[in-house]
């Protein structure tokens, strides 16, 4: 790859036909028929960004190269100061809120109420710590936790799964999902700030 610095790397059509192991060709008839998203430098030949290719890829089914992940995980560091608490309990919702405001400064704080919203919010904030519940409106937690943890894009936040569900090995089930931690309701304001301080700490070791 011609570029050492990995956050501004875009691909040619070249570097694109090589990835997936096509000809030059077949690569800019992806991109001139719409299939692969693209762009044009001034001298009219054509760049893809590390997240179309990997969109395009993923599309096809194709299976995603080491080296392209890694460009991706190192574009889409979260937000470390950043907490998006997902719950459909408003009253619930808002009371995290404001004991977080009260305990910790410097985190910007973001509220979901259904799945749908917390996608949304997670797209554009890409948050560097997420309190999630399960049992929510639109994509369910549980959905929305293995969406979060699998996809590059969002860059594998600290999750904390909070739910009054009660099934058997449902803390197995979700930790195996991605989330870092369970909690299960009524929650303790008090064991949150907790692991949010433990999480603060753990980021200001790295």
């Amino acid at each position: 790859m011609p570029q050492k610095n990995k956050r501004s790397k875009v691909f040619s059509a070249l570097e694109v036909a090589n990835i997936c192991g096509v000809v030059n060709q077949t690569a800019i008839n992806w991109i001139k028929a719409g299939h692969l998203k693209a762009y044009k430098t001034p001298g009219g030949q054509f760049r893809v960004t590390p997240e179309n290719l990997a969109e395009f890829m993923e599309k096809r089914g194709s299976e995603i190269p080491e080296s392209l992940k890694t460009i991706l995980r190192e574009k889409q560091i979260p937000n470390e100061k950043t907490l998006l608490i997902v719950d459909d309990d408003k009253v619930l919702n808002t009371l995290i809120k404001k004991y977080i405001e009260k305990n910790f400064e410097n985190i910007k704080l973001y509220q979901a109420y259904d799945g749908f919203e917390a996608g949304t919010i997670m797209t554009k904030v890409k948050p560097g710590f997420v309190i999630l519940d399960l049992d929510l409106p639109g994509v369910d937690g549980f959905s929305l936790c293995k969406k979060i943890k699998s996809d590059l894009m969002f860059g594998n936040p600290y999750i904390v799964v909070v739910t009054a569900l009660k099934e058997p090995n449902l803390s197995q089930k979700v930790l195996d999902l991605g989330s870092n931690y369970f909690l299960t309701k009524p929650l303790s304001m008090e064991q949150i700030g907790a692991i949010v301080n433990q999480w603060i700490n753990m980021k200001t070791n790295i």
